[in-house]
C-alpha cells in the first residue's frame, strides 16, 4: 500500500540509472521510503496506491523495475500519464480504481483488467475500476508493446 504522489525517483532513485541492469536496479525500489520492500516482494504481489502514482519524469525503468521484482499489477485511484503507458509499454498492467476502500497491507487482491473490478478477496469486498481498453490489453497480453508490434507483423523476440 503507498499513498499519494509516488513518483519515478521514489520508485527508483536516479542515482542507480548508471546502471543499465534491471536486476541491480531493482534491489533499490523504494530505497527511500521502504528499504526492505524488494526483499519482501513476491511474484505476483499487488502494489496498491492513492492518486498520481508515477508522477516525477518519465524514465521508463521506473516500472521495468517494478515488473521485474514480481509486481503483477499496480492498481491506484489515478496514475501519471506517461507512467501509466510506460508500464503498459513494458507489459507491466495497471489499473485506475478510485473507489476502493478498506484495503490493507496484507490483505489478498485480485483484479481483472478486462472487466475492470478489483476485488478483497480478504474482506469479501469488490470494487469498480477503469476498464482496460481492447487495444491495450492487446500489448500486456503480448508482454509489452515491442513484442505485441512484431506480433503483428508476425516476427518474435526470437528471430
Amino acid at each position: 500500500m503507498f499513498g499519494d504522489n509516488i513518483d519515478t525517483d521514489l520508485i527508483i532513485s536516479g542515482k542507480y540509472l548508471t546502471s543499465r541492469d534491471p536486476g541491480k536496479m531493482s534491489s533499490h525500489v523504494f530505497e527511500a521510503v521502504r528499504p526492505e520492500f524488494p526483499s519482501k516482494v513476491h511474484r505476483g504481489d499487488i502494489i496498491i496506491a492513492g492518486k498520481n502514482f508515477g508522477s516525477g519524469s518519465s524514465r521508463e525503468e521506473a516500472p521495468v523495475v517494478l515488473k521485474r521484482l514480481g509486481i503483477s499489477i499496480i492498481i491506484a485511484r489515478s496514475f501519471a500519464r506517461l507512467f501509466f503507458r510506460n508500464a503498459i509499454n513494458v507489459g507491466l498492467p495497471v489499473l485506475e480504481c478510485k473507489d476502493y476502500v478498506g484495503i490493507v497491507d496484507g490483505d489478498t487482491v485480485e483484479a481483472d483488467l478486462e472487466s475492470g473490478t478489483v476485488k478483497n478477496l480478504t474482506r469479501g469486498d469488490m470494487f469498480t475500476a477503469a476498464k482496460m481498453p481492447p487495444f491495450l490489453l492487446d500489448i500486456l497480453k503480448a508482454g509489452g508493446a515491442l513484442e505485441a508490434y512484431r506480433r503483428r507483423r508476425g516476427e518474435s523476440l526470437l528471430s
